[in-house]
C-alpha cells in the first residue's frame, strides 16, 4: 500500500513545476519548488521535524513537554503540527503585523499563542525572541526551539531539500534562487547543491530591497517572513547562525510592489497561490533567467501558500492601502507606472524575516 505510518512522514518530497506564463520569454526553464504542499502548509515543516527530533534524541525535549517559539508563523505552525502529533504542549508568541490567518491555524492547532509588538528593539524585553526565552524558562519541561541559531535548521534542508532538487533535475540545475529568512533554507540547500556539483551551481539570494543582508538599511516593508530589518533603536545588530552567507554568490533585491505584484500575477497567470515571500523569489529568479541561455535551469523555493495571505497580498484594499494597483488596473505584466519602489506603511519584523 502506497500508505504513511504517521503524518510527519508526509513531509518532505514536493514538486518542482514549471513556470510557463510569467518568466517574459526566458530561453532558460524556469521551476518553482511547491513546499506549500507539505502537510502543515509551508517549507518549515521540514525544519519543525528536524530541530524536534534532534532535541529528542539529545534528551532536551521529554515527553509531556512543552515547545515554545518565537515566529511569524510557519515554523511555529510546523511545529504545533508535530506536537500535535506527538503529544507535546506548544506556546508561541507571534508579532502583531502577522496575517490574521496564522494566528487562527496555529490555534487550531491548540498552541497557546501569544501576541507581541512588531516594532520594538531586538534588546526589548517584549520582543517576540525575548518574550519566548522568558516563556520556555519559565514553562517546566519547556524547549526553545531557536531556528535562528539551531544548527538542525541549515541541517534539514542539507538532508532533504537540496538532494530533491538534485534528484528531480537529474543534476541539470544552475541556479538556485530563494529567499533568506532565518537563512536556513538556502544555506542547507545552497551547500549540498554547491557539494554535489563540484561548486557549478549558483546560489542567488531574494531579498527586500530594505533588508540588510543585501546591503539595505533595514527599514520597513510589507512583505513577511523574509530579510532582516533592523529597528532604529537596536544596540547590537546580529544575524541568525543559521545562515551562512558565504553560500550565496549574488542578491537580487526587490521592492514591495514587485514582490506583491508578482505573488498576484503566479496566481491569476499559473495558478499558484503563494505568499509575498515565493512572490519575491519569482521576481528574482526572472530576471536571472533573463541573462540564461537553453542549458541553464533555473529552480526557486516557493516557502508557503497565499491562503496565509488572503487578508493581506490578496485583499484588494490592503493592495490600495499601500499604493499598489488591483483588479483591472493592475497590468497582467505586472508593471506598474509610476508607483513607489517600496512601500513604508507596514514595518516587517525587526530581525532574521521572522518565520
Amino acid at each position: 500500500m502506497d500508505v504513511h505510518a504517521s503524518l510527519t512522514d508526509a513531509v518532505g518530497n514536493t514538486p518542482l513545476v514549471r513556470l510557463n506564463r510569467v518568466t517574459g520569454g526566458a530561453l532558460a526553464p524556469v521551476y518553482v519548488k511547491l513546499e506549500y504542499v507539505n502537510p502543515g502548509g509551508s517549507v518549515k515543516d521540514r525544519i519543525a521535524l528536524s530541530m524536534v527530533e534532534a532535541a529528542e534524541k539529545a534528551g532536551l525535549l521529554l515527553p509531556g513537554g512543552t515547545i515554545v517559539e518565537g515566529t511569524s508563523g510557519n515554523t511555529g505552525v510546523g511545529l504545533a503540527m508535530v506536537a500535535a502529533q506527538r503529544g507535546y504542549g506548544c506556546v508561541f508568541t507571534i508579532p502583531e503585523k502577522s496575517s490574521a490567518e496564522k494566528v487562527a491555524v496555529l490555534r487550531a492547532y491548540g498552541a497557546e499563542v501569544i501576541v507581541c509588538p512588531s516594532d520594538v528593539p531586538r534588546e526589548d524585553p517584549r520582543h517576540v525572541r525575548s518574550v519566548a526565552a522568558r516563556v520556555a524558562a519559565e514553562t517546566p519541561g519547556g524547549w526553545l526551539a531557536n531556528q535562528y541559531d539551531n544548527p538542525d535548521n541549515p541541517r534539514a534542508h542539507y538532508r532533504t531539500t537540496g538532494p530533491e532538487i538534485w534528484r528531480q533535475t537529474d543534476g541539470r540545475i544552475s541556479h538556485l534562487v530563494s529567499g533568506i529568512g532565518t537563512g536556513g533554507t538556502i544555506t542547507g540547500t545552497g551547500e549540498y547543491l554547491k557539494e554535489v556539483s563540484g561548486g557549478r551551481v549558483t546560489v542567488v539570494g531574494a531579498d527586500p530591497e530594505a533588508s540588510v543582508y543585501s546591503g539595505g538599511d533595514g527599514g520597513p516593508y510589507a512583505v513577511e517572513s523574509i530579510g532582516h530589518a533592523r529597528h532604529p533603536l537596536t544596540l547590537q545588530d546580529t544575524w541568525p547562525t543559521s545562515y551562512h552567507p558565504e553560500v550565496v554568490d549574488r542578491f537580487e533585491r526587490n521592492s514591495d510592489r514587485d514582490s506583491l505584484l508578482t505573488a498576484r500575477r503566479l496566481a491569476r497567470e499559473e495558478g499558484l497561490l503563494v505568499g509575498g515571500s515565493a512572490g519575491t523569489a519569482v521576481a528574482a529568479a526572472v530576471r536571472v533567467a533573463a541573462g540564461l541561455g537553453p542549458d541553464d535551469l533555473v529552480v526557486v523555493l516557493l516557502p508557503d501558500s497565499g491562503r496565509n495571505y488572503l487578508s493581506k497580498v490578496f485583499d484588494d484594499d490592503w493592495m490600495r492601502q499601500l499604493g499598489l494597483p488591483v483588479d483591472e488596473d493592475s497590468p497582467r505584466s505586472g508593471h506598474a507606472e509610476g508607483l513607489p519602489a517600496k512601500v513604508p506603511d507596514e514595518p516587517s519584523r525587526e530581525a532574521g524575516g521572522r518565520a
